[in-house]
């Protein structure tokens, strides 16, 4: 969906109302690195093409995460063939800016092209695998090898989600893909990655207790996970992360001797007060005591869903409060935000 020129200079207009930030300060990157923490961000080839854009992602992150151009429909259109073209150049750009490269994702049962409908035969999984981390070998800080793989909801006694991986080969497809990724990357860090741990509801307990009991299992069966990702997608209007239940349940995957990454980190901010000032502070607030907690556990990288406003579209013309969504540490005019201000501090707390 095309932005019009009017919301477009919606968007511009209300980034000027919200405080400056001298580029004089030091960016994200810097200030994660002196904690020994990585900074880093989702984007793709069509925002890096923007000079600003590219000019301040270069700046402030310190990871570059593909959104879109290691998913399974891009790199494999057709069976066997691969075309990691979009993915090369993302890690083009962030060879020549300094910044490490990661991997997302290599199993997931969303964003797999129309092609791939009968899985039956397993080397639909492990040929996948190794060609596209083999292609990337040593060049990888780490990858999310199974994504989004619990789902408590689907009724199952373990937990995990009904996926054509799991309704194909049971639930050892996870440990199949981790293996295999360890043999085609070895120096790569594999990490687990999903999202339901962070909230403060019910709903969050038994997501908690599932992915606790998912990683306990995959250990004692030396599935060679070496780190548990956690999406972080926040909501600044609405049920609010429990800070004691989240320390309690890293503290959980530390002692399993797993490391901690925060992965896409963003904050939805629809559905509160239209006044910016108090949607920024709503949404420094959920980040500030997410991230406090992330950082009392050690994790190792803190990473958002995209770096600016500017390119979060809505699905449907009729959700204009998405337009306007303050959601990134930068807004639409690549200005640093009250969020970026949350996220440099919370390095030093």
């Amino acid at each position: 969906m095309k932005f019009s020129r009017r919301q477009i200079l919606a968007q511009l207009g209300a980034a000027s109302t919200v405080p400056a930030f001298t580029r004089e300060e030091d960016p994200l990157r810097a200030r994660a690195a002196r904690h020994g923490v990585l900074y880093g961000a989702a984007t793709g080839n069509y925002q890096l093409r923007q000079p600003d854009f590219a000019a301040a992602f270069a700046r402030e992150a310190g990871m570059l995460v593909p959104e879109y151009e290691l998913k399974r429909h891009i790199v494999e259109p057709a069976r066997g063939h691969y075309d990691f073209s979009a993915a090369d150049a993302l890690l083009a750009f962030a060879n020549a800016h300094g910044q490490a490269f990661r991997g997302h994702p290599l199993v997931w049962h969303k964003s797999n092209p129309p092609w791939l409908q009968d899985v039956r035969d397993e080397k639909l999984l492990t040929d996948y695998i190794r060609a596209v981390a083999g292609h990337y070998k040593g060049r990888v800080h780490s990858w999310d090898v199974v994504n989004e793989a619990i789902w408590p909801q689907d009724g199952r006694a373990d937990n995990l989600r009904r996926t054509l991986w799991l309704e194909a080969f049971g639930p050892s497809y996870i440990d199949v893909a981790y293996h295999t990724a360890r043999a085609a990357d070895p120096s790569a860090m594999l990490v687990y990655n999903d999202w339901g741990c962070e909230g403060g509801e019910a709903w969050n307990d038994k997501f908690r207790a599932a992915t606790l009991s998912f990683l306990e299992s995959a250990l004692a069966r030396r599935v060679p996970i070496d780190a548990l990702g956690l999406q972080g997608h926040l909501r600044a209007f609405g049920p609010q992360i429990d800070q004691k239940k989240l320390r309690k349940f890293l503290g959980d995957v530390k002692a399993m001797g797993l490391r901690i990454l925060i992965t896409e980190h963003d904050v939805d901010d629809h559905g509160g007060s239209s006044d910016l000032a108090v949607r920024d502070s709503a949404v420094v607030d959920a980040s500030k005591r997410f991230l406090d907690v992330a950082h009392e556990a050690g994790a190792i990288a803190i990473l958002t869903w995209g770096l600016s406003d500017r390119y979060i579209q809505a699905p449907y013309e009729h959700d204009t409060w998405r337009w306007n969504m303050r959601a990134l540490p930068l807004d639409a005019a690549m200005q640093r935000k009250p969020m970026w201000r949350a996220i440099a501090d919370s390095f030093g707390a």
